[in-house]
């Protein structure tokens, strides 16, 4: 019985998201932030994952866009602004990134770094407008480490299983039919 409850709640959308505001913003809730809610969790791997597939130093500069992009989007929540259907981008994400990663094609770095882009302003943005107090230096300085190493942890994933490639690519898949139940959920 246990069991059974356990996978009802985690089928509850909204368990899914991590974004029911922050009690206190400090350093180690900033650090926790990104892998309480598998959407974050999900989207950050799959970043890494996919810039893996990228050669050289547009891997790096995927990640560092991403991250860039999200310090925007944390600054505009801070404001009060709030971009409509913040969840479903946030969903969305993961949805594509996952897909890119088991589609596992090149598309231009221009084009990458957009979609990435416009990805992290909107997670940024989750983060930022959830503040209720607090450092939100510390909890950006928190979130922005936790995004990075998972960036390099899918990118580690990636070169791991770089002869099993196709391994990669259904965790890809996994991750963007996860993006596609929490879009329609």
């Amino acid at each position: 019985m246990k069991k059974i409850l356990s996978l009802f709640a985690l089928a509850i959308p909204s368990v899914a998201f991590a974004h029911a505001g922050h009690d206190h913003a400090s350093l180690l809730a900033g650090l926790f932030h990104p892998m309480s809610g598998i959407d974050h969790l999900l989207a950050m791997l799959a970043v890494g994952l996919w810039a893996a597939s990228f050669s050289g130093y547009v891997r790096w500069l995927i990640s560092s866009i991403f991250v860039s992009a999200m310090l925007i989007g944390f600054a505009i929540g801070l404001q009060g602004f709030e971009l409509p259907h913040t969840e479903a981008w946030i969903a969305a994400s993961v949805m594509i990134l996952g897909m890119m990663v088991a589609w596992a094609r090149k598309i231009p770095t221009a084009l990458a770094g957009a979609m990435v882009a416009v990805f992290a302003v909107f997670h940024g943005m989750a983060h930022g407008s959830e503040m209720s107090g607090g450092s939100e230096l510390n909890f950006a300085f928190g979130f922005v480490l936790t995004t990075a190493a998972l960036h390099a942890i899918g990118m580690l994933v990636a070169s791991q299983f770089n002869a099993k490639a196709w391994t990669v690519r259904l965790v890809g898949l996994a991750m963007g039919m996860t993006g596609l139940y929490l879009t329609v959920a």
